[in-house]
């Protein structure tokens, strides 16, 4: 596998930090219209606009013939929902939004999801903030030299300490994760959110990673719905999925899809973030 990973040099960097600053943009538009009585379409349209005005281009539109620019699920849904006119947010549910864009031949891949309306629950507060911590912590991980399980394990073990913390036990949804980004959305590696530190292929200066863990209140077990696309959990409870893509260089990482280059996630691990200028 280590063969066929794309190393990148710094100027391609740049480039695909310029691609994740769009991203960011659109998903902070979709972020802020996430409301009550608003469609899951309309949340496409709004990424859309902003990612066409940026002369950027959706990569998943189109992907093995996927009909939206973003993928919308809701409550149970884990990933891979697709937007609908008649799918309308009400007071209560839970949403991920997932996205990506490709500038001048380069791809960007991110996601949040957010709560709709009134105040949450406190277990959905919680399994916000889980899946958020476990994202960051595996994003700390990753460095020059290290192992990718070392990022699989930092995802697994913040999932176990959000866990200890909140009282409750989360779903870590395997068989999706993280993934190699660069020419194309989806890359070698494959980025489990569950592993050994020191094991897996070696972590060089020039790979680009998308991290996105996936959490659920209940058991970690999926299932396909008959559209082909959207994943579910099978026990009905709520998921929860975030996802930054990320550049690993010689002297640290840096969060191409954070308007900060991740400087304010990784705080909290003594991490800054390198910057590509």
């Amino acid at each position: 596998m280590a063969d066929h990973i794309e190393l990148k040099t710094r100027g391609e960097f740049q480039a695909m930090r310029a691609a994740g600053l769009v991203l960011a943009a659109a998903l902070d538009a979709a972020k802020s219209a996430v409301r009550a009585g608003v469609s899951t379409a309309d949340l496409d349209d709004i990424v859309a606009t902003v990612i066409a005005a940026a002369g950027a281009t959706s990569n998943f539109r189109g992907y093995h013939g996927y009909p939206a620019v973003i993928c919308a699920s809701v409550n149970d849904e884990v990933v891979h929902g697709i937007p609908t006119a008649d799918r309308v947010l009400a007071e209560g549910d839970l949403i991920s939004v997932d996205a990506g864009c490709v500038l001048d031949g380069w791809h960007a891949d991110s996601a949040f999801t957010a709560h709709v309306g009134s105040p949450p629950s406190m277990e959905e507060v919680d399994l916000i903030a889980a899946a958020t911590d476990a994202m960051w912590a595996g994003i700390a991980a990753a460095r020059s030299g290290g192992r990718l399980g070392d990022v699989s394990s930092a995802i697994e073990s913040s999932v176990a300490q959000s866990g200890r913390r909140d009282g409750r036990r989360y779903g870590s949804v395997s068989g999706y994760g993280g993934h190699g980004i660069g020419t194309a959305m989806h890359m070698d590696p494959f980025v489990p959110n569950q592993g050994k530190r020191s094991k897996g292929i070696k972590l060089v200066d020039g790979m680009a990673l998308a991290i996105e863990p996936m959490l659920t209140l209940g058991r970690h077990q999926t299932s396909e719905l008959d559209d082909g696309w959207t994943v579910v959990t099978r026990d009905g409870s709520r998921a929860a999925h975030m996802e930054h893509s990320i550049a690993i260089t010689g002297d640290g990482v840096c969060v191409l899809t954070a308007v900060d280059g991740g400087a304010a996630g990784l705080a909290a691990y003594e991490v800054v973030p390198v910057s590509l200028d």
